[in-house]
């Protein structure tokens, strides 16, 4: 068995972006995010999957191909969001074979490699079942909330919070490594957290609180650089990068 298969979601349309095309396939620094993220990962997984949605399945086959790239694309077919989109996984070739997954938004496009290594040395050298990568930051529109020891409790979007705008703390940035049995054991269920309450789509961080609550090895390590936290949710968000 594969210890480790990569997934990419990049199902987001590109439309919050003005961008007539799935925001993954936007170029920076005269590539594409997504052919940026697939050289990135191909030495850990040579053939990743990644979930587009309909409109962009098209698109995006034909970046990979004109870049010579492999993938297994698996669609999503209506936008419920990130934790329906990494379920999508079990329609992939790679499911079959996969222990673990390193799971990534496919709107990142300046993850570090050494961010990637450390996660993943860590979550093979501790054994763990759910690890990501965190940054403390002045606006957190993810929140990670520790114990008194440091461990993690859980983590929450702030728009589902409730709360009208993000304050100073520590975030994710959409970088996992996670064990498939439990995690998707778990997104399967019909858990407290699993539809937004704005959104009222299907997320994927309101697991991490239930891997702990049910006695599951989880590590946030703050380790984030300032790059990895860029994303493409608005052009403006790059504008410095091109």
């Amino acid at each position: 068995m594969d210890e480790l298969r990569v997934l990419i979601a990049a199902a987001g349309r590109g439309s919050r972006a003005g961008l007539p095309y799935p925001k993954t396939l936007h170029p920076v620094q005269g590539k594409p995010i997504l052919v940026r993220i697939h050289e990135l990962l191909s030495h850990r997984d040579s053939t990743p999957t990644i979930v587009v949605g309909p409109s962009g399945q098209a698109d995006i086959a034909g970046c990979l191909a004109r870049y010579g790239l492999s993938a297994n694309l698996v669609v999503q077919d209506e936008p419920n969001g990130m934790g329906d989109a990494v379920l999508r996984f079990r329609f992939s070739p790679a499911y079959g074979s996969s222990r673990d997954v390193l799971l990534v938004w496919g709107d990142i496009p300046f993850i570090q490699p050494k961010t990637v290594a450390t996660i993943v040395d860590a979550h093979r050298k501790e054994g763990n079942d759910f690890t990501f990568a965190t940054r403390l930051v002045d606006s957190a529109y993810t929140v990670v909330t520790r114990d008194a020891r440091g461990d993690i409790l859980r983590v929450t979007e702030t728009r589902e919070m409730g709360a009208t705008f993000a304050e100073a703390g520590e975030r994710d940035i959409g970088l996992f490594v996670f064990r498939v049995e439990p995690v998707f054991n778990l997104l399967q269920q019909n858990l407290p957290g699993k539809f937004g309450l704005k959104t009222g789509s299907h997320g994927f961080l309101y697991v991490i609180e239930h891997l702990v609550a049910r006695g599951f090895q989880v590590q946030g390590l703050p380790v984030a650089t300032e790059l990895d936290l860029v994303s493409l949710n608005s052009m403006k968000d790059i504008e410095a990068f091109h």
